[in-house]
């Protein structure tokens, strides 16, 4: 079945959007941002995601061997590539480690265990290169430059993304009959840094992803994960058009307001998650495709008529989310997915609540 939001959202325009990521898609397997333009592997995931949702299986299917077919020895990914070659070779673990999402994506929907074998070579190898570079107090460095320089310090966004990705690999190995401990005791640390250390990451709070971004991930749940939401929601969302993508400026991204609706859905506010997949759907075109962004009110597009598969991409999984669709219409709410060891230190009298502090805040 093919996902539809009623009211918002039919089945046949779900179905043309994801057409209008096939469309872009090379021969390959690759799928770049816009046509002409490059293609990163985590959002190339997503938009294979995309594909797998309304049952594109033969082209998704391309873009995961793609992903195997460039695989670097240590099992990281470059940053950016076009139809040539190489255009960024900086390593992004945040990028490495999406094709664990999307292999389970690609499981769940399918069933099909064949395909999880096939992928499971290079997500494992994916895992253990991001692994490498977790920090002490839990967090994971962003990247290497392309001189295999380590930047000293991580990303809360990058960190939470990881962290999902994580229990989706573990849920992989515990499906293919694998033991990964360390993973396992991996998640727990970064779980704990996402929820309760914001110390460990690089300042971002101008940022939207860097708010709903833990609630995403799974890290913060129930009260914390509301509590998150709703102390920022005022700072990141234009009433009646959708997510900024940074608080200081007046600039709407479909792809942030699509993942927070998936954030939303997650944390259980399904009316507010509805409210924000019907204001992204003005930057909708005739296609299917949607406008990466819009800057307000001035209606100009930004970049300037840019059109991207990624957004495309998140639009689909987040109607997939709301509509409860197919089998993997769930993965962003963590169903089916391990939860972490709790690495929370209790108070000596009392567990101390979850909490985390919300952006701009005092810490």
């Amino acid at each position: 079945m093919i996902p539809e939001v009623p009211g918002i959202l039919s089945t046949a325009q779900v179905m043309q959007t994801a057409q209008s990521i096939a469309d872009l898609q090379h021969p390959d397997g690759m799928i770049p941002w816009f046509r002409g333009g490059h293609c990163d592997p985590w959002n190339h995931v997503e938009a294979a995601m995309a594909l797998t949702t309304c049952g594109f299986d033969a082209e998704a299917d391309r873009a995961y061997q793609w992903l195997v077919d460039t695989q670097l020895p240590d099992g990281s990914w470059f940053n950016y590539y076009v139809a040539s070659g190489v255009k960024d070779a900086r390593l992004d673990t945040n990028v490495c480690a999406y094709l664990a999402t999307g292999a389970w994506h690609r499981y769940i929907s399918t069933g099909e265990i064949e395909g999880l074998e096939e992928l499971w070579p290079a997500v494992e190898a994916g895992v253990d290169f991001v692994l490498r570079w977790q920090r002490n107090d839990g967090s994971v460095r962003w990247s290497l430059d392309a001189s295999g320089f380590a930047e000293e310090y991580a990303l809360l966004t990058g960190s939470s993304s990881i962290y999902h990705s994580l229990r989706c690999a573990i849920a992989c190995a515990e499906r293919l009959g694998h033991e990964r401990p360390d993973w396992e005791f991996a998640a727990g640390r970064l779980a704990h840094a996402v929820a309760h250390d914001p110390s460990a990451f690089a300042p971002k709070v101008e940022f939207a992803m860097d708010w709903y971004y833990p609630v995403l991930s799974g890290a913060l749940t129930g009260h914390a994960a509301r509590r998150c939401i709703e102390g920022s929601w005022s700072t990141f969302v234009m009433e009646g058009f959708g997510v900024r993508c940074v608080s200081t400026g007046e600039w709407v991204t479909a792809a942030e307001t699509a993942e927070c609706v998936l954030a939303l859905d997650a944390a259980g506010m399904s009316d507010a998650a509805r409210r924000l997949f019907t204001w992204v759907q003005a930057l909708r075109n005739e296609d299917g495709s949607y406008w990466t962004g819009m800057v307000y009110p001035e209606e100009a597009t930004y970049p300037p008529l840019e059109r991207s598969t990624y957004t495309a991409g998140a639009i689909v999984l987040a109607a997939d989310a709301l509509s409860r669709t197919t089998l993997a219409s769930g993965l962003f709410r963590g169903e089916g997915l391990p939860t972490h060891l709790d690495l929370t230190e209790p108070a000596p009298e009392a567990p101390v609540e979850p909490a985390y502090p919300l952006p701009g805040s005092a810490s």
